[in-house]
């Protein structure tokens, strides 16, 4: 579950006993007695619910770092959003700014290597009985916090439960079903305490993502969780804030003292002195910007740009590398999502026509040059993609919702709308009309459509970013053509995430992956208990089939009945229409002044740009005698 964001039916796996056999390989069992009795309980360095973690007790450094990666430096990077005033990326309030939680670590962590894997970061172990009722989680002794203070106990109990007094509704009703609670032990040692009815494996994963602050920071300083304020909470993590000057720039700069630099987990990571962050107006100042050498480093989010504004000096010299790195990650699976709390959007009908009137084909070839493949699955680029007919396995699970299921969840795996190479397909437009006709919107003399209560099918796109103008303005006229009174509404950042927490949209683009090991975050992006306040559930989704398949896939006991539940939701969440899906592609394409290295072959899960690259000084320095840099 996430603080800032993911799943049998009527029967759930009863056992674990067999997969933690699969995981125990290098453990280390301790037998407590309790009473007249024993309990095994596992001890360990790292956690994997499916499977042995790759890295055993004694490794020396993680296999995709160079552990003697040179420190210093400064990489500079962009933000394109404009403003910021706040530095707690917590708060419901306030644009904070970017990298704001750069200072804050947590008990585990997960490497860019494996998938479903955690190791100790603030944690040095950890110890749970096969049961998995709770978990221990012995401290570092050496963990400081960025004053020199030391991490204790406490100040884990306290940052937990002031995420559940003051952090967002969701999160805390997400977490507060797992854990029911936290208590310090002595000085290094801290107990989580689970609820019984909790998914199994969501356990440990959650307890060990609790992010950790000070108690003495927050008690004197009077901060809340839940407040904007200019100042980064005291934390523990290699960076923290240095400087800012509001819309313009912020530094964060290393730690020389940072207590887990030596860490197996940390050789050859986070070896730049310095990350500054240069705020631009919109997308075409950010190009402009790096083309001058105002920042450093830039990954490409747009096609246009990567097709068409890479043909300055310093990129044909060669001063700056225009690369493009394999991404092995599950797509983000963006799209255009609807708000289903709208009374409009509840008809299946409507939302499939307004689906049909995006053209991919076109927008790919006239406006991304042909560099995106389109976005299908809520796993896509996946080993959990849906495809095809159900298997067996599937169906076992979706027949008994048969009455429940939308049309389409038990065929072939529904794919995108396909479309001809003209902005306006005519064959769609046909089907999008009948469609709409058929669920009562029907065209008046004006052209417009409206329901029998004379109002007609207003879409409002909102958005807040100027380089998608290019692609939604299209898109509206597409649906105007067949009646839908479709507008593009572009606002600035603070009233797009106003409006985003209050549910006040039609229309906005979001990323609703299911995640590489998907459980209860299922439950916070689509679940129907939390869909009145969760702001992970952003489609508002509240149904009952899709309930029952993510508690099979929370409550899965091995790695084939994951998948097999997770094919199935994506099934059905396909069939319900409730996102036009958008685009992606596997590669990261970046462009960066050639000072900063990277490990080859590169991880397959993260471009790890500001975390294992590092700085180049003789390069550096050729670049400054060349002019190109200052």
């Amino acid at each position: 579950m996430k603080p800032a964001r993911p799943r049998t039916i009527a029967t759930v796996f009863p056992t674990r006993r067999q997969a933690l056999q699969g995981a125990l390989s290098g453990l280390v069992l301790l037998f407590l007695p309790l009473g007249a009795g024993a309990e095994t309980t596992i001890k360990s360095h790292a956690y994997s619910y499916f499977g042995t973690p790759k890295y055993g007790p004694d490794f020396t450094h993680l296999d995709y770092v160079n552990p003697d990666a040179p420190k210093g430096g400064e990489i500079i990077i962009a933000s394109e959003s404009g403003t910021f005033d706040s530095f707690n990326p917590y708060a419901r309030k306030g644009v904070p700014g970017a990298l704001a939680s750069s200072n804050v670590e947590r008990l585990m962590t997960g490497t860019a290597d494996e998938i479903g894997t955690v190791y100790g970061l603030l944690a040095e172990s950890l110890e749970y009985p096969e049961d998995q009722s709770w978990v221990i989680f012995t401290l570092r002794p050496e963990a400081r916090f960025a004053d020199g203070s030391p991490v204790t106990a406490e100040d884990v109990v306290f940052t937990h439960n002031l995420f559940m007094e003051q952090g967002l509704i969701s999160f805390r009703e997400g977490v507060s079903r797992i854990i029911s609670g936290v208590e310090a032990l002595d000085a290094q040692r801290v107990k989580f305490t689970f609820n019984p009815d909790s998914s199994v494996r969501d356990r440990i994963g959650q307890a060990g993502s609790t992010p950790v602050m000070s108690k003495a920071w927050f008690e004197e300083s009077g901060a809340r969780l839940d407040e904007s304020r200019l100042e980064q909470a005291m934390a523990t993590g290699p960076y923290a804030l240095d400087s800012y000057q509001i819309n313009q720039r912020i530094v964060y700069k290393r730690n020389p003292d940072y207590w887990g630099a030596d860490l197996p987990i940390n050789k050859g990571r986070w070896n730049f002195d310095t990350i500054r962050v240069e705020y631009f107006a919109d997308s075409n100042a950010a190009m402009e910007g790096f083309s001058s050498g105002s920042y450093t480093f830039r990954v490409e989010n747009s096609s246009k740009e990567w097709a068409t504004s890479y043909d300055f000096p310093a990129v044909k010299n060669g001063h700056v590398i225009k690369a493009e790195l394999d991404d092995g990650n599950q797509a983000s699976g963006q799209g255009f999502v609807f708000n289903l709390r709208r009374e409009k959007f509840q008809d299946i009908r409507v939302r499939q026509a307004i689906g049909l009137m995006f053209n991919f084909t076109w927008s790919n070839e006239a406006l991304f040059y042909g560099l995106y493949e389109r976005v299908n699955s809520f796993a896509e680029n996946s080993y959990l993609e849906a495809t095809g007919l159900p298997s067996p396995e599937e169906l076992a699970l979706l027949d008994p919702l048969a009455d429940k299921l939308p049309d389409g969840a038990l065929g072939e795996a529904i794919m995108a709308p396909t479309s001809g190479n003209k902005q306006f397909d005519r064959r769609n437009a046909r089907e999008a009309s009948r469609l709409l006709e058929d669920a009562g919107w029907t065209v008046g003399n004006d052209g417009m459509r409206r329901n029998a209560a004379g109002n007609t099918l207003k879409v409002e796109f909102l958005t807040f970013s100027p380089t998608f103008d290019r692609v939604i303005t299209p898109y509206v006229e597409n649906l105007r053509k067949i009646g839908v009174d479709a507008v593009l509404n572009r606002v600035d950042t603070s009233q797009f995430v106003d409006r985003r927490y209050a549910f006040d949209y039609d229309i906005i683009t979001d990323q609703l992956a299911f995640g590489n090991e998907p459980g209860s975050n299922l439950a916070q992006a689509f679940g129907s208990e939390d869909a009145a306040v969760s702001v992970f559930n952003s489609p508002g989704v509240a149904d009952p089939a899709v309930d029952a398949l993510i508690e099979v896939i929370r409550n899965a006991d091995t790695k084939e009945e994951l998948v097999t539940a997770t094919k199935a939701l994506d099934r059905v969440m396909r069939a319900m229409r409730i996102v036009v899906p958008q685009w992606y592609k596997n590669k990261h394409t970046v462009a960066y002044y050639d000072q900063f290295e990277h490990p080859d072959p590169m991880p397959p899960y993260d471009l790890g740009y500001l975390d294992f690259w590092w700085f180049n000084a003789e390069k550096a320095e050729k670049l400054k005698a060349d002019g190109v840099l200052r």
